[in-house]
């Protein structure tokens, strides 16, 4: 359940932040379960990808949810979950509206960590992504295309 919890936060956080989260099992009360559940998060995401080949866009991002949350033992209440994160960014952005750059980053952090159990904790995974996806854009800058598309596939993987 905290998988699809945590698999549908990152969905929603942005595209870029879902595949740069990073989850470490040695620190997991039990590694092994951690590191099946992560694997089986894996594969749904995977399939999800496959499910949802040649769609962009907001049509895309539905149907990777609905692709997902078919999968789990309570398909409604994944989808209702993922509903309400889909709400809260809508709202996070509104209350940033207006501001820009680094501020607007901030902003969202801030804005998407209020509701968070660990506000402190949550902001410093917020900005810690930030700053991997600063670095990614900063080391891909002067690529276009299927090479730019490249370059941030091979970033994300090395963490």
């Amino acid at each position: 359940m905290k998988a699809s919890i945590l698999l549908l936060a990152t969905l929603f956080a942005t595209s870029v932040h879902a595949q740069e989260r990073h989850i470490d099992c040695s620190k997991a009360r039990d590694p092994k379960a951690c590191e099946e559940r992560v694997a089986k998060m894996k594969a749904t995401h995977a399939q999800a990808e496959k499910a949802c080949e040649g769609k962009q866009g907001a049509e895309r991002r539905d149907c990777l949810v609905k692709s997902m949350c078919a999968q789990q033992k309570d398909p409604k209440v994944c989808e209702e979950r993922a509903a309400k994160a889909k709400g809260a960014h809508r709202d996070a952005r509104a209350a940033c509206e207006g501001k820009i750059g680094a501020e607007h980053q901030d902003c969202m952090v801030k804005q998407m960590c209020a509701e968070s159990k660990d506000a402190a904790k949550c902001e410093a995974l917020g900005k810690e992504r930030l700053a991997r996806r600063e670095k990614i854009r900063e080391d891909c800058k002067d690529k276009r295309g299927e090479e730019l598309k490249a370059c941030i596939r091979e970033h994300r993987s090395a963490k």
